[in-house]
C-alpha cells in the first residue's frame, strides 16, 4: 500500500492538477492524505470536486507547514510513503520508478525540473542547482533533501517518530537525516516532478551560493544546524 501525504495551504490555483497527477498512478487500494492548515481559499471544495475516495482529509488550524507534514504522516497507513507539495505536478513514471527502488534503497530523493507557473521549464535539473549528493555531513551542513521529490519505506518513517518540534526544524531535512543514519539512500538523477515555482513557495530557491541563497539570519543558519546537531547526536545515543 501506498501512503501519500500531501500538506496544503490556499492552494486552489494548482492542488487539483497536482492530485490528479498523483492518483492517475496510485490502485484502488492506496491512500492520499492531504492536510489542510487552515485555508480560507477553495482549496478543499477543488479536493472535494475530485470526489475520489482514496483522498482522506484532515484539518489543522495554521500549524506550519512542517507540523502540517508530520500530522499527515501520523495517518499515514501505507508500507510505502510519499510527500507532496500542493503544487508540483508528478511525472507519470514517478510512482512506479521509486516503488522499483524502493526494493533497494530505504529513501529515495528524484531529481526533478524546475519550471514556472505555467509548468514551462526554466531549470532541467533541481538538483544542479542544489548540488544535491547523499552525505550525513553534507546535508547537515546544507539540506539537499526536498520533501517534494522524496518516497521512502514505512520503516524510515518509524525511525524518525517522535518528530522533533525545534524552531529550525523541517519535515524533510530530519526524515533524509534519520535515512542516512539508518538506511541506505538514493539520489537519483532522473527528473521525475515538475516543480513549480510561482513566487508563493514556502520553499525558498535561487542560484546565489550555499551561503546566501536563503534569506535567513546567519545566527538562524547556524541555530539550525546546532539544532539538527543536538537531535541527532541524541538520536545516535537513543538508538544503542
Amino acid at each position: 500500500m501506498i501512503s501519500v501525504c500531501v500538506a496544503t495551504y490556499n492552494g486552489e490555483e494548482y492542488i487539483e492538477a497536482q492530485l490528479q497527477s498523483i492518483l492517475s498512478q496510485l490502485d484502488s487500494s492506496d491512500e492520499v492524505i492531504v492536510s489542510d492548515d487552515g485555508s480560507s481559499d477553495g482549496t478543499l471544495a477543488r479536493i472535494a470536486a475530485l470526489s475520489d475516495p482514496r483522498i482522506r482529509v484532515i484539518r489543522q488550524a495554521h500549524i506550519g507547514a512542517t507540523q502540517n507534514f508530520y500530522a499527515a504522516m501520523q495517518e499515514a497507513k501505507g508500507d510505502y510513503i510519499f510527500l507532496s507539495d500542493q503544487d508540483d505536478v508528478w511525472m507519470p513514471n514517478k510512482v512506479a520508478r521509486n516503488i522499483e527502488l524502493l526494493q533497494q534503497y530505504d529513501l529515495v530523493v528524484c531529481d526533478a525540473q524546475v519550471t514556472n507557473a505555467d509548468l514551462k521549464v526554466i531549470s532541467p535539473s533541481l538538483f544542479a542547482q542544489l548540488g544535491s549528493r547523499e552525505g550525513l555531513i553534507k546535508n547537515w551542513l546544507f539540506c539537499t533533501f526536498y520533501g517534494s521529490s522524496m518516497a521512502f519505506r514505512r520503516s524510515v518513517l518509524e525511525a524518525a517518530k517522535p518528530f522533533p518540534t525545534g524552531k529550525f526544524m523541517a519535515h524533510d531535512w530530519w526524515i533524509g537525516m534519520v535515512a542516512q543514519m539508518t538506511g541506505k539512500v538514493l539520489f537519483l538523477p532522473e527528473p521525475l516532478i515538475l516543480y513549480r515555482r510561482h513566487g508563493g513557495n514556502v520553499t525558498e530557491l535561487n542560484n546565489q551560493s550555499v551561503l546566501t541563497r536563503s534569506s535567513r539570519s546567519l545566527a538562524d543558519k547556524i541555530g539550525a544546524r546546532l539544532q539538527m546537531a543536538g537531535y541527532i547526536i541524541r538520536y545516535l545515543i537513543t538508538r544503542k
